[in-house]
C-alpha cells in the first residue's frame, strides 16, 4: 500500500474537490448551462475533451446533489488505500470509463461525475477483498450496505440519466481494484 494521506489531507482535498465541483455547477447555473455544451458526446471528436471535462459538470441542481455526497464520500474511503492508489485508481476510472461511453455510448450528452461515483463504488466494493485488510474489508461491506442500491443504476431506466456511465464506471472501477490493490498482510 502507498503512503497515506493523513486525515487532515484528506478532509483538505475532499474540501477542495467540493468546492470545485460547487463553484463550476454555481457558474454552469447562472451561465444557463452553457457549459454543458462540453459534455460528452459518443463517437464526435470535438466532443473527446469532455472524457475529462464532462464528469465536472451537470444538467441540473439536484444531478449534482445526487453526485456531491458521494463522490466526496467515496474519493476520502479511496484514499484509505493510499496517494499511489488513489491517484492510479481514479485516473484509471476517468479515462476508461470516459473512452467507453464515448466508443459505445447512445448518442446523447453524457456528462455528470456518477461515472466516477459509480466507478469508485466499484472499486470499493472489490477491494478490500481483494487487500484482505480487515479495515478495508469493513469500508467494502459497509459501501454494500448503505450504497448497494446503487447497482440498479447501470439498468437502462431513463432516457435522461447516462446508465453507460453508471455500468462503464462500475466494471472500470472492479477493474482499476483487481488492476492497483494488492494482497496485505493485516
Amino acid at each position: 500500500m502507498s503512503a497515506r494521506y493523513s486525515l487532515e489531507q484528506q478532509l483538505n482535498f475532499t474540501l477542495r474537490l467540493f468546492a470545485l465541483l460547487t463553484v463550476l455547477e454555481l457558474l454552469n447555473m447562472v451561465t444557463g448551462r452553457q457549459l454543458n455544451h462540453l459534455a460528452l458526446i459518443p463517437r464526435e471528436l470535438d466532443a473527446l475533451g469532455g472524457i475529462f471535462i464532462s464528469p465536472f459538470l451537470h444538467g441540473s441542481l439536484m444531478h449534482y446533489a445526487s453526485n456531491i455526497i458521494p463522490i466526496c464520500l467515496f474519493s476520502v474511503l479511496l484514499m484509505q488505500y493510499g496517494r499511489k492508489t488513489w491517484w492510479q485508481a481514479s485516473a484509471f476510472i476517468l479515462l476508461v470509463t470516459g473512452l467507453l461511453v464515448w466508443l459505445l455510448g447512445r448518442n446523447a450528452y453524457h456528462l455528470g461525475a456518477s461515472g466516477m461515483v459509480y466507478g469508485y463504488f466499484g472499486f470499493l466494493l472489490f477491494a478490500g477483498f481483494i487487500s484482505r485488510s480487515i479495515k478495508l474489508v469493513a469500508i467494502s461491506l459497509l459501501v454494500g450496505f448503505f450504497y448497494g442500491g446503487l447497482i440498479f443504476g447501470v439498468l437502462p431506466m431513463s432516457p435522461y440519466i447516462s446508465w453507460e456511465s453508471h455500468l462503464f464506471g462500475f466494471l472500470v472501477g472492479i477493474a482499476a481494484a483487481r488492476l492497483f490493490v494488492k494482497k496485505t498482510t493485516s
